[in-house]
């Protein structure tokens, strides 16, 4: 029976299913499906097209996992229709189960080669796997069939950002909202890219558009929480705090929430409340995604051992570029030291990216016919000509041994501060993705301990190759600080190495809206607003030696 109330009569009725896949707001995709349904005259078994109702009801309602249930069960019984296929893809991805998510995709594509949203979906499975440039190709030919599917630019975007083509992706999120000016998720999406590019007010007003269109959007709340508000006008406050923007949601979305109150909280001074949202954030975050810190410190015993198998390098250093490896734990200055670094324009600055270590394995199996440092240098080359990089990826901490045998004419710069406002750090940063341990405190802890450890045996084989960058000294007085660094490098000095704020560089770290203001020491010695929250990592510190009188 339909909402009219007449029998018998043969009604169509379109049903939409949206998702937006993690990290968030990859892109809308939206299934229309058309069902039609007549009203029985008797008790029957529910038809393929009532089921597939219900299953998007269900998913409407945030019962997923009924959503799935249904959808399989349609799929069990042979149904071949390439939007539903698409859509259990979506529910999949949604569960975070992305390789099975990938398979259905692509069945959907077999169906319909033609069938831009089912290209969309993979493009962005592909993204969250880190095939961008396979992703990248799905984008764009989803855009081929479709070259006004706004959700698909916006996608776009998101994977030309995490290429490192800011300028690229800005043109594919204003597209997408040229296209759907209405479209939440764009304007979120833009103000990401515009804040990488250091304009925070921008980026201010895009957040703000965002939820205006969308009061529920959690990640738009969270990425305000970040910025420094520009008005008094803070009625998205109120939506943050309220019972209503809690409900119904995704433990994602709960987790974007709880850590923007966080934040609020900790610019207001309420140490303890903010406390109490932190705790819930990051536990719900380790539901997800559990600790992954047992694996690091396995990973630095194997290639502690590794690098005392390799042989110095002999190879001529004055053929090389030098090569800079910035490297310690998250939230350690190391984002602050790459943009002092790169004000001299001799300076290329390759980011967090993981070349290093792609290099090292590639080597291992190769069985050593070609060196590390050639394929190492064949990388660097390939994003710049300029003689000096420096390289971000701060887990080469663990191939530092490797770094400073193999790599010829490389410095290598340990970032290091205070351990326990380091952790508290990482433990309030909300990464995107990667650091898993970073929802922990004491696997924190131990990670913190672990790089420590593995880094004092590293300055004990290469003391002449590694430099200590204490951030509460540099912070505290940087133009000595800074002087002192420059001088080690053997680079002539600059006035501008004081000034990196003003670096018109782009900045995607978590660090990027910190290092948008002057150098100061505001955070050092925060970790005794949290004391009873870092009760854990104090107590793992305090039995060791070097920090048994560290909250003294």
């Amino acid at each position: 029976m339909d909402s009219s109330g007449q029998e018998g009569e043969e009604k169509k009725k379109v049903i939409e299913v949206r998702t937006f896949p993690v990290p968030f707001a990859l892109g809308e995709i939206k299934e229309n499906i058309t069902i039609t349904t007549i009203a029985p005259t008797k008790p029957s078994k529910p038809s393929e097209e009532q089921i597939i109702n219900q299953a998007i009801q269900f998913y409407l309602k945030g019962n997923i996992q009924e959503a799935a249930k249904l959808y399989q069960y349609c799929i069990n019984q042979g149904l071949k229709d390439h939007r539903v296929l698409s859509n259990y893809g979506a529910i999949l991805q949604g569960l975070g189960k992305s390789e099975e998510a990938e398979k259905w995709f692509r069945k959907a594509i077999e169906l319909n080669p033609d069938y831009a949203k089912a290209h969309a979906n993979l493009g962005n499975i592909l993204s969250n796997l880190g095939k961008l440039q396979e992703a990248e190709i799905s984008q764009r030919k989803a855009i081929e069939l479709n070259p006004d599917f706004a959700e698909a630019h916006s996608n776009l975007g998101n994977i030309l950002k995490d290429l490192g083509k800011l300028q690229e992706a800005e043109i594919s999120q204003r597209k997408a909202i040229e296209l759907k000016p209405d479209f939440a998720e764009g304007h979120y999406n833009l103000g990401l890219i515009l804040k990488y590019h250091g304009k925070l007010q921008e980026a201010e007003y895009s957040y703000r558009k965002a939820i205006e269109l969308k009061p529920d959007l959690a990640s738009g709340y969270y990425s305000l929480s970040l910025l420094k508000f520009t008005d008094d006008n803070k009625m998205w406050q109120d939506k943050l705090f309220s019972e209503s923007i809690i409900k119904n949601k995704s433990k994602k979305d709960q987790i974007d929430i709880y850590f923007a109150r966080a934040n609020i909280l900790h610019k207001e001074k309420n140490y303890e409340d903010s406390s109490k949202y932190l705790q819930l954030a990051n536990n719900l975050k380790l539901d997800l995604n559990p600790s992954n810190s047992d694996t690091l410190i396995n990973k630095s015993k194997v290639l502690l051992i590794e690098s005392d198998k390799k042989d110095i390098n002999q190879e001529k250093q004055e053929n090389y570029p030098q090569s800079i490896f910035i490297l310690g734990m998250p939230r350690s200055g190391s984002t602050l030291l790459e943009s002092i670094l790169s004000m001299s324009n001799d300076v290329y600055d390759l980011g967090e990216i993981n070349i290093l270590e792609e290099s090292f394995l590639e080597c291992m199996k190769s069985k050593q016919e070609i060196s590390l440092s050639k394929l190492y240098r064949d990388k660097v080359h390939h994003k710049t000509k300029l003689n000096i990089t420096t390289n971000k990826w701060l887990y080469n901490y663990q191939y530092a041994g490797t770094i400073a045998r193999q790599i010829p004419n490389a410095k290598i710069i340990h970032c290091y501060r205070n351990p326990l406002d380091n952790i508290l750090s990482i433990y309030r940063a909300h990464f995107a993705k990667g650091n898993k341990y970073s929802s922990s405190l004491v696997d924190c802890t131990r990670v913190y301990l672990d790089q420590e450890d593995l880094m004092t045996k590293y300055k004990n084989r290469f003391q002449s190759k590694i430099y200590d960058l204490n951030y509460d000294l540099l912070v505290s007085n940087p133009k000595e600080e800074i002087n002192s660094l420059i001088s080690w490098l053997g680079w002539k000095w600059q006035d501008s190495f004081l000034t990196p704020h003003l670096s018109p560089r782009s900045v995607s770290t978590r660090s990027n809206v910190e290092v948008r203001t002057t150098i100061n020491s505001k955070s050092v010695g925060g970790w005794k607003n949290y004391k009873d929250m870092l009760k854990p990592a104090i107590e793992i510190l305090t039995q060791t030696k070097k920090y048994q009188d560290i909250i003294s």
